[in-house]
């Protein structure tokens, strides 16, 4: 039985499932949907730093859960969602579409790499580093950090 396969499957079904559930711009939601962002860019980051071996199975699963997640994640901040949340900034609905600029470059910048998928860790490293810039970037200027 190939483990890989099934792992890589379950994975995307749960990205396909969380973003269905998860798109209520609740504050629930928006973390649910950064910690899988966050989850996917750990399990880059082993394979980059050489703590985890190599598996093209999971840089495929991991780089399609961010492209996914990133896609589906402006989507939280419609007009009906929560905006009392204190962890999100309120310029994000000031600043809307640049917000949504900067996911969509994450997920493309994610599919891009996914189908240019890296062969080594070197290639992961090098692709993590495009994709945590796109992060800070965002979190530069939406996000409110807790003291």
């Amino acid at each position: 039985m190939n483990w890989k396969a099934i792992l890589a499957a379950t994975v995307l079904a749960g990205v396909a499932c969380g973003s269905v559930v998860a798109a209520d711009g609740t504050h629930d939601s928006r973390i649910a949907m950064m910690k899988k962002i966050g989850g996917a860019a750990g399990a880059l980051g082993a394979i980059a730093k050489g703590d985890k071996p190599y598996d093209a199975d999971a840089v495929k699963a991991a780089l399609t859960t961010i492209a996914e997640t990133a896609k589906a994640f402006p989507d939280q901040f419609n007009p009906d969602s929560d905006k009392t949340d204190a962890e999100v900034n309120p310029k994000i609905w000031d600043n809307l579409d640049d917000f949504k600029a900067k996911a969509a470059k994450l997920s493309g910048d994610a599919e891009t790499a996914l189908a240019q998928l890296p062969a080594d860790k070197a290639g992961v490293g090098a692709a993590l580093k495009t994709l945590g810039a796109d992060c800070g970037a965002c979190h530069q200027a939406y996000r409110i950090t807790k003291n």
